[in-house]
């Protein structure tokens, strides 16, 4: 049971929450940097007066609870989850301001798509928008990838409190013993990889005859939408666009970069490239790429006619590879999936997205580690039925170390994957609610649960304002988790409460 919440437990709350929206104050300089340098003039007093809102509603939270105080588990928790809400809001205000979403309710939704690193998109004539605007929704993406609170333990938290809000934001591996030193790590990788790839992409992008300056801002905003597995892209068209092999082959390695356990960068960064071997995550996760792409290769060939067995296999191993680490890039738009991706394969499809990424990385989904206790547990049962009576069954399996299988984890991983799957459930059975077939409907709620961001059509500007609101809310859980959303619900009862 969770504990009710405390006078004091709010002061702390407000305090830590004024301080990441004065962070967010600083972000939206990004953008701005951004309009100056193209010379988008109203974008930029839309990024400055959102950026002078942020300031004003930090700093009078600031004045009214300026109380530093530990930060304890709920706390942190709530704290996760309340910003971001808060965040949400906020950043939708440039967007809502750039006239490309019909409703402010539209541009919330993105900015959830963002943060949360799904991508599922409702704006309108993308590609014609200001690169500023487009800058931040791909911005937006970063910074979710690795974490507003992560960003948020650089600059204000420090002490034991930090952790207690790190693990709020669904992260509970420490890279270091000092959460702070983990984050340090985080971002360092992420910023390594963003130089690399965007000097990759941006010359691919040259060598295929777009500009230079178009080239390496298409090439950044791939990067952070594809490290991120968020998947938002530059234009209408997603990766599409590009109609290059090349793209692709550099959009799926970022995307898998992604989804590994940050845990496993830090080993190989460290020189243990034996790791990448070893670590029953990872192997796990490779496996069933390998699994669910043979089975929706094989449906594919057999329902789709007239296509060749190379166009059919590049179709298919990048919408696997897209789902599963819940990265949502396509190279066909949403129109091909629904009309012309079989039922059968479709279904596979799901099955990636639904079991998501390795955990600790910047993608969403129930991770592989939980699927991987799960098959543990299941292989420790037969084994012990086909054992002797008297003998003792001990399971243990490499995840950076050796590790013995537990009760107590195996029984955590089989709830939080039963709660992912009627998350899952539930939306798709909202979907068919307004009409949608029940498969399209279960495709696009997993993609928002799963935070993935493919879509079979449903998600438009035009969709049912309630099914904006289900999706968001889904986003929304599923990124942190569900365990610090039930603890922010209990913030918001203790509110009504007097004491």
């Amino acid at each position: 049971m969770i504990p009710q919440f405390s006078r004091d437990d709010l002061k702390g709350i407000f305090h830590y929450t004024g301080k990441l929206i004065i962070l967010l104050g600083y972000l939206f300089l990004f953008p701005l940097f951004v309009a100056l340098i193209y010379k988008e003039w109203n974008p930029a007093i839309d990024f400055i007066f959102s950026s002078l809102f942020s300031f004003s509603i930090g700093y009078l939270i600031i004045w009214r609870f300026p109380e530093e105080v530990d930060i304890n588990w709920r706390q942190g928790m709530a704290i996760a989850s309340l910003i971001w809400l808060i965040y949400m809001f906020l950043c939708a205000i440039p967007l809502y301001l750039s006239g490309h979403y019909n409703l402010y309710i539209d541009a919330c939704f993105e900015t959830m798509s963002a943060f949360t690193t799904t991508g599922l998109v409702l704006v309108k004539n993308l590609d014609h928008m200001a690169n500023s605007y487009n800058f931040w929704r791909h911005f937006m993406c970063f910074i979710g990838g690795q974490g507003i609170i992560l960003l948020g333990l650089l600059i204000f938290f420090r002490g034991a409190g930090a952790f207690k809000i790190y693990v709020g934001e669904a992260r509970g591996e420490k890279i270091s013993p000092n959460v702070v030193q983990t984050a340090k790590f985080i971002w360092l990788v992420s910023m390594c990889y963003l130089i690399i790839f965007t000097l990759i992409l941006g010359f691919v992008n040259i060598f295929h005859g777009i500009s230079p300056s178009r080239s390496f801002f298409h090439a950044i905003c791939i990067f952070m939408g594809g490290w991120s597995t968020a998947g938002f892209g530059v234009q209408s068209q997603n990766i599409a666009y590009y109609h290059s092999i090349l793209i692709d082959t550099i959009t799926l390695l970022t995307i898998i970069l992604g989804a590994t356990n940050f845990a496993l960068h830090y080993a190989v960064w460290t020189g243990k490239f034996k790791e990448i071997l070893r670590n029953y995550e990872f192997k796990t996760f490779i496996v069933s790429i390998i699994l669910l792409t043979f089975f929706a290769f094989i449906g594919f060939m057999k329902f789709t006619k007239n296509v060749d067995f190379f166009s059919a296999f590049r179709f298919v191993i990048f919408h696997i590879i897209s789902g599963h680490t819940t990265a949502g890039f396509t190279n066909a738009d949403s129109y091909y999936l629904k009309n012309y991706f079989p039922d059968f394969s479709l279904i596979f499809v799901i099955i990636a997205m639904g079991f998501g990424s390795c955990s600790c990385s910047t993608g969403g989904g129930i991770k592989m580690l939980r699927i991987g206790l799960i098959l543990k547990e299941l292989k420790k049962e037969i084994t012990g039925y086909s054992s002797p009576t008297s003998t003792v069954v001990v399971e243990k399996f490499h995840h950076i170390k050796d590790i013995s299988l537990t009760d107590s984890s195996v029984k955590l991983s089989s709830i939080m994957s039963i709660i992912y799957i009627a998350t899952y459930l539930i939306g798709g059975i909202i979907g068919t609610f307004f009409g949608y077939p029940f498969l399209h409907s279960l495709f696009e709620s997993t993609s928002a649960a799963g935070n993935v961001g493919l879509s079979i059509g449903i998600t438009n500007p035009d969709m049912p304002n309630l099914l904006k609101l289900t999706y968001i809310i889904e986003m929304w859980i599923g990124r942190l988790e569900f365990i610090s959303v039930f603890v922010f619900i209990r913030f918001l009862f203790s509110l009504r409460s007097p004491e």
